[in-house]
């Protein structure tokens, strides 16, 4: 990607005929660019996508090629622990747009619940497990994956268990409650000779993925602010996620971590410097034990700079902005399940006016879109996009947040030197 890119320079970028043909020339490049790689990663035992004569005229977008699904009996099997609000609305029925893998198996702490979902998904009755019972999964070969989707303070020790059974761990992220419980799991996969990933699934997302393309190709310009913003206005006060030992903190680490994350995906960069503030309401009872709002300040080592906040006690508001001298570029919303827009903004480059631009992409399941992409991580042993370094630098990160929070000064952190120190290869088609 990065050698496509060099062919495409800025003045030529800038010299097109105003700010949507800059658009249309840096979207050019990146279907360019995923075109290349896909075709440069493609596993010679992967079907061959169904081909159909073009429907529309040259004007009009075209859809994407043809889906080339495996037969079920050849894809990855998936162990899903957890069957809460996450695991019945998004995951599992992910699972139908997924091309390299299936649900094998399900764990839950409710019996009659697991029968009910078995039964809509087709899962053998006999691949139903307890959380007594979830060590029986190292003699269920039809399990490779266990997804592990329940509250954080659970994640260390399902993750440990899964990988002495022999499996390999997908991990949904806060990774887990500290940065020594994160060392610990990676280890344990590490001595098993497992795989782990942690299920960063905006890593994957098609709108994410030209955000991240666009910053990197500095038609922006050198990257100079990123503000970002996640809040949304929490409920019941019994809720696990407002329970320090079992969501290790509040807002910080459930939801802020998006706009953390993202800021370290679209530079590549590991931040030098951190400034963090929280905030809880004395007399509200959901913030007995968590912080209900966190500020947080970034400084790395190219000079850019983030604003990060989040809150549990905010109408909803999930967005970030990307600014650079020669323009700016956001999404908004921008970490939803659904409905991701990007905007461009750039000054036309023969004209006194300034032009924004709504760059439009097609919608993909995000959860689909990891658990494939840990499929052929398995199928064509590579390491994960979001292995468990990634969510162990996350965690970090977070820590040292607290600490400037708690300790009311700046926290300077050892410079990590390259691009995308803690992520593996970039998922196929990006």
């Amino acid at each position: 990607m990065v050698e496509l890119a060099d062919k495409v320079s800025r003045r030529g970028l800038l010299r097109t005929a105003g700010g949507v043909a800059v658009a249309g020339a840096i979207a050019q490049l990146g279907a360019a660019c995923a075109r290349a790689e896909s075709n440069a990663g493609a596993s010679p035992d992967s079907p061959a996508p169904v081909k159909l004569p073009r429907l529309m005229a040259p004007t009009e977008r075209e859809s994407e090629e043809m889906p080339a699904p495996l037969a079920p009996d050849k894809r990855v099997g998936y162990a899903i622990v957890g069957l809460g609000r996450l695991s019945l609305e998004e995951i599992l029925p992910a699972f139908g747009q997924c091309k390299y893998a299936r649900p094998t198996a399900l764990v839950s702490g409710d019996a009659q619940k697991a029968a009910q979902v078995a039964g809509q998904y087709g899962i053998d009755p006999k691949s139903v497990y307890s959380y007594e019972t979830f060590d029986r999964l190292k003699d269920n070969k039809a399990v490779d994956v266990v997804y592990i989707v329940l509250p954080n303070s659970m994640h260390h020790e399902y993750t440990i268990r899964a990988a002495q059974a022999g499996k390999h761990v997908l991990c949904e992220k806060p990774m887990a409650n500290t940065s020594a419980e994160c060392v610990e799991m990676i280890d344990a996969c590490k001595k098993a000779g497992r795989k782990l990933m942690v299920a960063y699934r905006l890593q994957y997302e098609p709108h994410h993925r030209e955000m991240i393309r666009l910053c990197r190709s500095k038609a922006l310009g050198p990257i100079k602010t990123i503000m970002a913003v996640n809040a949304q206005h929490q409920g019941d006060p019994n809720q696990w996620r407002l329970k320090k030992a079992m969501a290790g903190g509040g807002a910080l680490p459930d939801i802020g971590i998006y706009c953390l994350n993202a800021t370290r995906y679209l530079t590549g960069e590991e931040p030098i410097e951190v400034l963090g503030s929280v905030y809880s309401t004395p007399d509200d009872p959901r913030f007995r034990e968590v912080d209900e709002t966190a500020d947080f300040f970034l400084r790395f080592p190219s000079g850019a700079r983030a604003v990060c906040s989040t809150s549990y006690s905010c109408h909803v508001s999930k967005r970030f902005r990307v600014m650079g001298p020669e323009g700016w570029a956001e999404m908004d919303p921008a970490f939803p399940y659904r409905g991701l827009r990007i905007r461009v903004s750039r000054k036309t480059p023969d004209r006194p006016i300034e032009d924004t631009s709504e760059w439009k992409l097609d919608e993909k399941n995000h959860f689909a879109l990891e658990m494939d992409h840990f499929a052929q991580c398995l199928r064509k042993d590579q390491q994960a996009h979001t292995p468990g370094e990634e969510g162990l630098q996350d965690m970090r990160l977070m820590e040292a947040i607290y600490t400037s929070a708690r300790e009311g000064r700046p926290v300077k952190l050892e410079p990590v030197a390259g691009l995308d120190a803690f992520r593996g290869p970039a998922p196929e088609g990006s």
